[in-house]
């Protein structure tokens, strides 16, 4: 026992000054861990390293992702999913299979294995992605929303998948599929719902108010969960992904999230340190060459795919493009499901090995391609044309003689196309989501559909005659080009953009900016100043509380609501 401590000690430490290394060259602390595994292995397993209780660690690991993952499935999430994402998510996947499955038979896997491959590289990761929308603060943006809607459509289908794994013994293939095992537990998912709903939230309001209690509550009802599945026949992976699915009805979701990150991060990493154990470092060539080949199915024709379809369903060239880039890599999700499928016999441990390979090149080059995406489609901004509808130019044209701009008409553009209503300025409203334009049209608004990052756009608008030009995008770069664009044929015009960072603020001022809306800042502001205008007293609260009511009433009847992540 001793030993197993030492040699878990070396690989945290190993697994710690590789991420760290990795983390400075701004990549994602995950491809860490599984290069510390591929660098230690074959010194640790010399050493007679107990693999099989690192095995058990990686396994926890797995199933307590499925669990964090099943936390936050709450049922009442597919209908979140827009008929966009819900479109575009179920036509890349069967068209990305597709590909990794044809590509896999001409290398010369058998159909169990091709269809395996073609599952993983249909998948993209939510974990990944996710951090980066943050990061960039582009979660609340309309390629953020598609991309997340995107993802959700696919955590369902992997969880589908690993479901279908679970229901095959060892010995057993796609056609001996154990339909008696299956539908026993189809039964048992029925009666953790009904108990979900019925009784769990009456035991979770008692157990809650410890939150020791709330913790031990959570880990239990995990493994009990778990081995239940696991007893019936199932793996335990997919009776964590259950249990969490289930608990994910109450209320104390987030609590819970909480008190389980820190036991998940940990065995996550052995997780992925096994998965650097798998790839055979000192020979390495016979995977590489298909890993390259799978690598650029994920970087390049997945994104194409997706560029492909959201050009026919009317986005910008600009949007088709980040969606496309921001979802070419495969999963965290993938490596699980291959992980469960070479547990269960279905392929060879070299598909692991090899898939893993890929999800290194594939998340290493795409961080790069999410984090400088602007830059990249300014230079592939002929090429990505090509992914625009032509008949979305004609769009961009209108009659009405307006003084004002708006561009962007989100939560915050909502108030000030009220205002200019009301000061009767004879204002144009600007937005690349069709969805939108089309809600504005039906309530006759004036407005048109364009990219305010298309400079080609900017230029058919006759920004030199406007007086008031107001931008709600999150997106600074945008925000610099429109200010630019504006202060080059009209020094006099008032020009209102959004800053998320003080010191983009600063810029936007610096190149000509009126004023720079902050709104995290300004919130706090405006709370500050109703707590010096009003005396403390219930009457005045009473009255701002029934206008905002009021205020979202309105919103809400207009179609806009906040987003839920």
């Amino acid at each position: 026992m001793t030993e197993v401590f030492i040699q878990l000690g070396i690989i945290l430490f190993t697994a710690f000054v590789v991420s760290y290394i990795v983390r400075a060259f701004k990549q994602p602390i995950v491809i860490g861990y599984i290069i510390a595994g591929m660098i230690i292995s074959p010194y640790v397993i010399s050493f007679g390293a107990s693999k099989e209780i690192i095995d058990v660690f990686s396994q926890f690991g797995i199933a307590f992702l499925l669990f964090m993952v099943g936390l936050h499935m709450n049922p009442k999430v597919i209908k979140e999913i827009g008929a966009t994402s819900l479109l575009i998510g179920i036509v890349q996947m069967a068209l990305t299979f597709a590909l990794g499955f044809f590509i896999s038979l001409i290398l010369g896997f058998d159909n169990v294995t091709s269809a395996f491959i073609g599952i993983a590289l249909a998948l993209s990761s939510t974990i990944i992605i996710m951090k980066l929308l943050s990061d960039k603060k582009q979660i609340d943006s309309l390629y953020g929303k598609i991309s997340i809607g995107i993802l959700i459509i696919q955590d369902l289908v992997a969880i589908a998948v690993l479901f279908f794994i679970s229901s095959i013994s060892k010995e057993s293939s796609f056609g001996t599929f154990a339909l008696e095992g299956l539908l026993f537990g189809v039964g048992l998912i029925f009666v953790l719902f009904l108990l979900g709903f019925f009784i769990l939230p009456k035991v979770i309001k008692k157990v809650a108010q410890s939150q020791e209690l709330l913790f031990l509550f959570s880990i239990t009802w995990a493994f009990v969960i778990a081995a239940l599945f696991s007893y019936i026949g199932f793996s335990i992976e997919i009776g964590a992904l259950v249990a969490g699915i289930v608990l994910s009805i109450s209320p104390y979701t987030i609590e819970i999230s909480s008190k389980i990150k820190p036991l998940r991060d940990f065995f996550l990493i052995i997780f992925f340190i096994i998965l650097g154990f798998n790839i055979p470092v000192s020979n390495i060539s016979p995977i590489i060459i298909n890993a390259i080949i799978f690598s650029l199915i994920a970087l390049i024709f997945k994104p194409l795919i997706l560029m492909s379809l959201t050009a026919m369903l009317g986005y910008t060239k600009r949007t088709n493009f980040l969606v496309g880039t921001t979802l070419g890599q495969i999963s965290e999700f993938s490596l699980i499901v291959l992980a469960l499928a070479v547990s269960a016999g279905l392929i060879s441990p070299v598909i692991l090995s090899t898939l893993t390979l890929t999800g290194i090149i594939t998340i290493t080059v795409s961080t790069y391609m999410i984090i400088y995406s602007n830059q990249i489609y300014t230079k592939m901004f002929r090429f990505v044309s090509i992914f625009e509808r032509k008949k979305i130019r004609k769009k961009i044209k209108t009659k009405k003689e307006y003084d004002s701009i708006l561009f962007g008409y989100n939560r915050i553009g909502f108030g000030i196309l009220r205002k200019l209503k009301e000061i009767r300025r004879n204002y144009l409203v600007v937005d690349f989501n069709p969805v939108t334009i089309a809600t504005l049209s039906k309530f006759r608004i004036p407005s048109i559909y364009g990219d305010a990052y298309d400079t080609d756009f900017l230029d058919e608008l006759s920004l030199e005659k406007i007086k008031l030009m107001v931008s709600t995008i999150p997106d600074f770069e945008t925000n610099l080009v429109l200010v630019k664009s504006l202060r080059a044929v009209n020094p006099n015009a008032i020009v209102i953009v959004r800053a998320n960072e003080v010191k983009e603020a600063f810029e936007l001022y610096n190149k000509g900016a009126s004023y720079v809306l902050t709104p995290y800042f300004l919130g706090g502001e405006y709370i500050s100043k109703m707590i010096g205008d009003f005396e403390i007293n219930e009457k005045d609260y009473k009255k701002e509380k029934e206008k905002h009511i009021k205020m979202l009433k309105e919103i809400e009847f207009k179609g806009k609501r906040h987003p839920k992540i």
